[in-house]
């Protein structure tokens, strides 16, 4: 598995893991602040923004569908990432609120968090799992 795979892996899940963590711990504020973002238009176009570079970012680094479900998980949690981020930037925000509304967060809320803690734990492990080459850790 490539360095990228590890390396990228290592960072999702531990995203992931502190994401859903952070859920688990304060549900009313995560309802309440994406229900916020959804309705401000200014401040969803930056989000939109950021979320489209680290998904465009995951995206041209690693696009790979072969060698694992490892590398294909991260490769498909990168898509996921921008399509997001595109969605975000191209919807009005008419349709913006109708498919936040689709999703029910606030009475799903808890099988979201557990969906991401399982995704969080399955790439953190994989990633920390296997030891990167001595001159990738060291960043030579």
């Amino acid at each position: 598995m490539s360095p990228r795979s590890v390396f990228l892996s290592r960072l999702l899940g531990v995203f992931a893991l502190l994401v859903s963590l952070s859920m688990l711990v304060q549900k009313d504020t995560i309802v309440e602040s994406a229900t916020m973002i959804v309705h401000d238009r200014p401040l969803l176009m930056v989000v939109g923004m950021l979320t489209l570079i680290g998904g465009l970012a995951i995206v041209l680094g690693h696009n790979v569908w072969s060698g694992g479900a490892l590398p294909v998980v991260v490769t498909l949690f990168g898509w996921s990432i921008l399509i997001r981020g595109s969605l975000i930037l191209f919807l009005s925000p008419q349709a913006m609120a109708s498919f936040f509304d689709m999703f029910h967060l606030e009475q799903l809320f808890y099988l979201y968090a557990v969906i991401n803690l399982v995704l969080g734990l399955y790439l953190t492990y994989g990633g920390f799992r296997r030891s990167l080459p001595s001159n990738a850790s060291t960043g030579r």
